[in-house]
């Protein structure tokens, strides 16, 4: 009786399933034209996923885009009638418990919620995935091609487990778990890209997986910044932000001007300041090169701005807050998605602290500031010769100290249109690079033709 009773209850349970997996099935043909992507995190922090639904959109794929809806994604997400956004709901750290206890509960939940978001939603003949995260991503995704007949498409960022194994350590038994699964289940998919030619030579030598390489490239809307979009921008900012604002000084009242910039009242022309600082873009500080100036060398005075937003921002914003430069002004603003290009093409020089956990994958970042033909300066590691060129457009430093001498003689003639920081601009200017649809066009979409 008892036996009786729990076939019963599981038969109740599967026959919905059933019932949803069937009626799928006979819907799959009305889907050929939808995508899910699929990303175990932010989409708003998600670019490259953010750009592979709106090129499947302008291809005439209606598009569903699965995350966590932590921050704001791009406008033209937004306002797309072709891309559906369908939060995924993020479970908190448990505060009870043994680690292990807590990851496997935070695992379950995920695995349980994105199966039921991606099966009550219309069939997909693809489903693109971001990895990492791919724990449970990549089994549920798989899981549910095989239900409804979807291909799974696995986007490589970087490695999952090596992330882990900088919190844990790479010996942790949840770092060679993690690294098992994804080993086992990355081979599941039926198509496979990668960010770098480095980690595609790693995926088919260490793991038997096949890729093709999809370089990050920026979208049109990374590109040098008009001087009166410059002004605009400084003057937004400088209403919060004061290393943004006109020193004082005897000024006309009718002129608005900037830190960088004044815009001259009857004619409406906007120019640079005569003494301007330079503006970087970075992560980092400056102590090295404040110094350099104190010591009396000929260097403009900096305007540091740091982006992005991390566990430790407000750390760090503390002790540069305990420094008493003279020359050196740090700034760590909240910037609008619309904003963040345009301080990108108005910035005199990028600086990169990215290090890869795999050493596999590039800083996006840098691709951004590329596309805004903005030199920059980047910590080496070993696959980053395939996007920065030493001495072409930027340089490349092992160490605090080489990145000062680096500043020093970049900046020492600053603005010097024959200097060496100009002459990197005008090659990234004179490269031909792809932006991302035109890329997307030439290697994905042959690839879900041929599928």
């Amino acid at each position: 009786m008892a036996a009786s009773c729990v076939a019963l209850a599981a038969l109740s349970l599967c026959l919905p399933l059933l019932l949803l997996v069937a009626w799928k099935r006979w819907r799959r043909g009305r889907a050929a034209r939808h995508v899910a992507v699929v990303v175990l995190g932010d989409v708003g922090r998600s670019p490259r996923m953010q750009y592979h639904a709106l090129s499947l959109a302008k291809r005439g794929f209606s598009v569903t885009l699965l995350g966590f809806c932590n921050s704001k994604p791009r406008e033209e997400l937004l306002q797309s009638d072709r891309i559906q956004i369908v939060g995924l709901t993020e479970l908190q750290r448990l505060t009870v418990g043994p680690h292990i206890l807590q990851y496997g509960v935070k695992v379950v939940f995920q695995a349980v919620h994105l199966l039921w978001r991606l099966m009550c939603r219309e069939p997909a003949a693809y489903i693109f995935l971001q990895n990492p995260p791919g724990l449970p991503a990549i089994a549920v995704c798989w899981f549910v091609g095989c239900l409804c007949g979807s291909k799974l498409v696995i986007d490589w960022h970087n490695y999952g487990y090596s992330i882990m194994g900088l919190v844990h350590g790479p010996s942790h038994p949840l770092v060679l778990l993690a690294k098992w699964y994804e080993k086992l289940c990355g081979r599941l998919s039926h198509l496979n890209l990668c960010v770098t030619n480095a980690m595609r030579e790693d995926l088919a030598g260490n793991w038997g997986i096949k890729a093709v390489t999809v370089y990050d490239k920026p979208a049109s809307f990374f590109k040098e910044t008009p001087l009166d979009l410059q002004h605009q921008l400084f003057m937004k900012l400088g209403r919060t932000y004061s290393v943004f604002r006109a020193r004082p000084g005897p000024l006309d009242p009718a002129t608005e001007r900037s830190a960088f910039t004044e815009q001259d009242p009857r004619s409406g022309t906007v120019m640079h300041l005569h003494g301007r600082p330079a503006l970087l873009v970075s992560s980092t500080s400056w102590t090295e090169f404040e110094q350099l100036i104190l010591d009396g060398e000929s260097l403009p005075s900096l305007v540091c701005v740091i982006t992005g937003k991390g566990p430790l921002k407000e750390h760090y914003s503390r002790l540069l807050s305990q420094k008493r430069f003279r020359h050196i002004q740090v700034c760590t603003p909240w910037l609008e998605a619309e904003d963040y290009p345009l301080l990108l093409g108005s910035a005199d020089l990028g600086v990169c602290l990215h290090k890869s956990s795999s050493g596999l994958d590039l800083p996006m970042k840098v691709v951004d500031m590329f596309g805004c033909c903005l030199p920059v300066c980047a910590v080496n590691f070993p696959c980053l010769h395939e996007l920065v060129k030493h001495e072409e457009n930027g340089l490349v430093f092992e160490d605090s100290e080489e990145l000062a001498v680096q500043l020093q003689m970049l900046l020492s003639e600053f603005p010097d249109p024959a200097g060496k920081l100009s002459q990197f601009r005008v090659n990234l200017r004179e490269s031909e690079r792809l932006r991302w649809d035109e890329s997307w066009k030439q290697t994905v979409l042959p690839l879900l033709m041929d599928t």
